[in-house]
């Protein structure tokens, strides 16, 4: 550990996991006179790049909580694989944790929170939980559709979801996750028009904030791009989807930023994905388009400060990822920075300090504006270039 004290009376808090999430949290509470603590497994990772104050160690080693949480007013999570049993002997130790571990684990556990949400009225698709080969050929028949397999726990980025159109598909996957022990569930295959995000807030006090729904395009199981405020979403819609995100982080007991992503259905429904009580990339797009960041809402929040304004500040804003390209260019970082400010001087880049792999997620650009068609494209251009050094219309800044 390496540590510099944060200033006088200021509060501690401290993220576990030092990916790029805690690291643009530590970017918000810098402006906020405060020093994020992070647990991290290596000073390579993107956070522990950044911030001074550092504990090396595992997110499953309770010592390693321990030694992090010591002296700090709350503890945070840049990820949900916090053991469960570990968060709540921490709580019974006295740390305040927030999302506390019986909200939490309704990010951790699929089965967990696909009961607790229909239990709550919540709108769901159809699922079941899947302990044999038998329980997955009752559910493809019930259905009379494509399914999806999920792992119960551990699952993100597209990892731990497998598609199968047909009863044989379903019986090999889930054959295959049991042998290894893995424990599933399965879920209708929903007829949908797009996906959907909720990003919402809430403070230990109680007090919520929504930001604008946004749309959310997945490629891989991986978020490439979002849209906020959704495209041509109705102001119904767009306030239920709101509204539905403040209640579950209020029923839940959230603490901190509550993701809700949801499915819009062919006949205008709305369904409930998944959740992630943390910071999430359908909202990285709040640095620079809302009043009020994600990053910096989710420490008011676990802070129990007041929530900041969540208003957009343009009329709409995109998000496109930078994927790592399927061979890292030959060009530095740099000189493709150098290159893409030159052509687009309104871009606004976040990398997040990570080396460059085939489908890594090393950074962001949003771009504000007024059409999103126009948006979308100059975005999806700008993180393309950064991956893979190549403009997609054949751009040649030398010729120019």
């Amino acid at each position: 550990m390496y540590t510099v004290p944060n200033t006088p009376n200021s509060p501690v808090v401290v993220m576990i996991g030092g990916g790029q999430l805690a690291r643009m949290t530590h970017q918000a509470a810098i402006a906020l006179g405060q020093t994020l603590r992070v647990l991290a497994h290596g000073t390579d990772e993107p956070a522990a790049q950044v911030t001074p104050d550092v504990v090396l160690g595992s997110h499953t080693d309770l010592d390693a909580l321990r030694q992090a949480a010591k002296g700090a007013s709350v503890l945070t999570f840049d990820h949900e694989h916090v053991p469960t049993e570990h968060l709540e002997k921490l709580v019974a130790e006295g740390v305040t944790v927030a999302p506390p571990p019986q909200a939490l684990v309704h990010a951790q556990d699929k089965l967990l929170m696909r009961r607790r949400l229909e239990a709550l009225g919540a709108p769901v698709p159809r699922y079941t939980e899947i302990t044999s080969v038998e329980d997955v050929e009752a559910f493809v028949r019930r259905i009379d559709g494509p399914v999806v397999i999920k792992t119960i726990r551990g699952g993100y980025d597209g990892k731990g979801v497998s598609m199968a159109d047909d009863m044989e598909k379903a019986r090999e996957i889930v054959a295959g996750y049991l042998a290894d022990g893995v424990p599933v569930l399965a879920e209708e295959r929903v007829e949908m028009r797009r996906e959907l995000a909720a990003l919402v807030a809430r403070s230990p006090f109680g007090q919520g904030a929504a930001w604008p729904v946004v749309e959310t395009v997945q490629r891989n199981g991986i978020c490439v791009e979002a849209y906020a405020p959704a495209p041509g979403l109705s102001d119904e819609l767009g306030a239920e989807a709101q509204e539905l995100g403040l209640r579950l982080a209020n029923e839940l007991g959230v603490v901190g930023v509550l993701a809700v992503e949801l499915f819009e259905t062919v006949d205008g429904k709305l369904l409930v994905n998944e959740l992630a009580m943390r910071p999430h990339n359908s909202g990285h797009w709040t640095m620079d388009g809302a009043v009020t960041s994600q990053f910096e809402q989710h420490l008011r929040a676990v802070l129990d400060y007041p929530l900041g304004d969540t208003s957009a500040i343009a009329p709409v804003t995109v998000m496109a990822n930078v994927l790592g390209a399927p061979e890292t260019p030959a060009m530095s970082m740099d000189e493709r920075m150098h290159h893409l400010f030159a052509r687009m001087p309104e871009a606004k880049v976040h990398l997040y300090g990570k080396g460059e792999r085939p489908g890594r997620k090393i950074g962001h650009v949003n771009m504000l504006g007024s059409d999103v068609t126009d948006l979308r494209e100059r975005a999806v251009r700008a993180a393309h270039w950064l991956s893979h050094a190549e403009w997609t219309d054949g751009w040649d800044s030398h010729a120019e």
